[in-house]
């Protein structure tokens, strides 16, 4: 099977490390060269020590269940000739304390909103039966503990 790589790299840059006052913000690389700004959430670690345009590893986690989530989706409906023109999934996660009192992203809804064009249009049954294959192929949702939910 594949192997993935990314590089997580923070630095202090003379920040008060010991007194907690130091930036949270860090850089995630991939192989492919793209490099994302992050941060500790500021809903965890309070302004200034966190950077809220950057993005959060909660973030990055809901983004990843639903990229997957829509990949899969569009593989399927391509396969069984149905034309998507865009697709946009608004995807919230929420946190909770698991059965250890420990907090986690306990469940993600994704709330995606699909265009179709063509003469084969899938009715409302197909659509979700394309969007329960797409959850049981995705990786993600195959290594996780976080309910996910489909909206549409």
């Amino acid at each position: 099977m594949s192997n993935y790589k990314a590089t997580v790299q923070w630095y202090r840059n003379g920040e008060d490390f010991l007194n907690n006052k130091y930036s949270r913000g860090h850089e995630w690389a991939f192989d492919g060269g793209t490099v994302v700004a992050a941060s500790a959430s500021p809903h965890i670690v309070p302004l200034p020590w966190s950077i809220e345009a950057n993005v959060d590893p909660e973030e990055g986690y809901i983004a990843s269940i639903s990229s997957c989530h829509m990949l899969f989706f569009l593989s399927i409906a391509a396969n069984r000739g149905f034309q998507i023109d865009s697709y946009v999934d608004e995807s919230i996660g929420e946190m909770s304390k698991n059965e250890a009192g420990k907090w986690m992203v306990s469940k993600v809804t994704l709330k995606p909103q699909v265009d179709y064009s063509g003469e084969k249009q899938p009715d409302s049954d197909t659509a979700s039966a394309m969007h329960h294959e797409a959850h049981q192929e995705c990786f993600i949702a195959n290594s996780i503990r976080t309910e996910v939910v489909v909206s549409i």
